[in-house]
């Protein structure tokens, strides 16, 4: 057999997919993937949206076009950040992706050697911990507070770091926001270092409490990167995403997207830019936000009902997640052993670790679930950490533990 690629070495598949496969089964309440919930698709709008791109562009809609994207689609995204976050963001500056995963992979490629010190949030995304892990850096851990990531580990971690990755807002998989203060103080770290910064911020729009904030991005542009996706606000079908990024950054992503793919799919661009002309996109959006908002407070105020008080929970003002902690010794990869028997899925928190800890944690999704069955979940969740409790999942003692990169 040939040899593979060394960088191969060590990747593995995505832990979440592979636990997908188990919540198939129609019968399994998940709380496990990321899923927004198809009750916010606007079937009927892409639906008309589609008939008039055909209709009126014909075989056009149907060519190949240029890498950077769609230019009507990549000026709605500029003057959305100029009108909602005061930003000085141009059409050039917008490269569309086939997913913010995609802008992961393009932000590797043209970033990251290998052995480059990587800094990550402690918890971070899994889908960058794996976009990532494929160009093996080394991985700095950085633990997040309540308001935002703990500022002494983070400036010793960006000392000599090659690229600092975050989520600043509704974090996967915390659920946890910067403060305003934290992302002034963030962007004055950056500003001292010769350091990347790839912003990620896929759940922006969907705050359902507090008040909205402007991306780190906006402070220190500067050999920065920003990435959005419509997945969150009109359909993850699509794949569509996009990265902010000037000058020489931005000629830089451009080539390693012409060798990935040319450009991304010219006819869901221009279905989308048509459904965000056509359709009141605001009114869009807050109907998911009210949906969200709801299911999150169905899943605390079941929480509080059913879940250990020892257990402790985090409160998002947006997003799609929530992240709980277990006592120390109890192991949510055996958690999860005892919850799949009962029909339940979550996904365990060290696979959010790239130093191997985090095994008394876990990740819970309430996006993709009505309010009775979020109930019926979390009661089945519960007696399985009360058994826990019994002793029937502890984690081992003594266990060793891997980082990956």
């Amino acid at each position: 057999m040939p040899q593979f690629a060394e960088r191969m070495q060590g990747a593995q598949r995505s832990f979440i997919r592979e636990i997908l496969k188990v919540t198939a089964d129609p019968t399994v309440i998940s709380f496990a993937g990321g899923l927004p919930n198809p009750a916010s698709f606007p079937v009927d709008a892409i639906k008309a949206a589609a008939n008039a791109v055909l209709t009126e562009s014909g075989a056009s809609a149907l060519q190949y076009s240029p890498t950077e994207g769609y230019l009507p689609l990549r000026q709605w995204i500029a003057a959305r950040y100029r009108a909602k976050k005061g930003m000085d963001v141009d059409p050039a500056d917008i490269l569309i992706t086939t997913g913010s995963q995609q802008a992961l992979d393009l932000a590797a490629k043209v970033l990251v050697n290998a052995g480059d010190p990587v800094v990550i949030e402690k918890p971070g995304y899994l889908g960058a911990i794996q976009a990532l892990s494929i160009f093996r850096p080394n991985w700095r851990s950085v633990p997040l507070h309540d308001d935002g990531p703990d500022l002494e580990a983070l400036e010793k971690a960006l000392s000599g770091a090659k690229l600092f990755y975050a989520v600043t807002s509704f974090q996967n998989p915390s659920g946890l926001s910067y403060s305003e203060e934290k992302r002034a103080q963030v962007a004055e770290l950056l500003r001292h270092r010769k350091c990347f910064f790839l912003e990620d911020d896929p759940y922006g729009e969907l705050r359902f409490a507090g008040r909205d904030l402007p991306p780190v991005y906006a402070q220190r542009p500067e050999h920065s990167l920003l990435l959005g996706t419509f997945s969150k606000i009109a359909a993850p079908g699509f794949r569509l995403g996009w990265i902010v990024a000037k000058g020489e950054v931005m000629e830089r992503l451009v080539i390693a997207k012409q060798a990935a793919d040319l450009h991304t799919g010219s006819l869901d661009q221009m279905i989308v830019e048509r459904f965000l002309r056509d359709n009141d996109f605001e009114a869009h959006v807050l109907r998911i936000r009210k949906l969200y908002g709801g299911q999150c407070q169905a899943m605390q105020e079941s929480i509080a009902r059913h879940f250990p008080k020892d257990v402790h929970v985090t409160r998002p003002e947006g997003g799609m997640f929530l992240w709980a902690t277990l006592p120390e010794g109890v192991s949510s990869m055996e958690l999860l052993k005892l919850s799949v028997a009962e029909k339940v899925a979550f996904v365990p928190g060290e696979a959010f670790h790239v130093d191997g800890t985090g095994d008394n944690t876990l990740r819970l999704n309430y996006s993709n679930a009505d309010a009775a069955t979020i109930d019926e979940g979390i009661r089945r969740l519960a007696g399985c950490m009360e058994a826990c409790r019994g002793g029937k999942c502890a984690a081992k003692a003594g266990a060793q533990h891997g980082g990956q990169g």
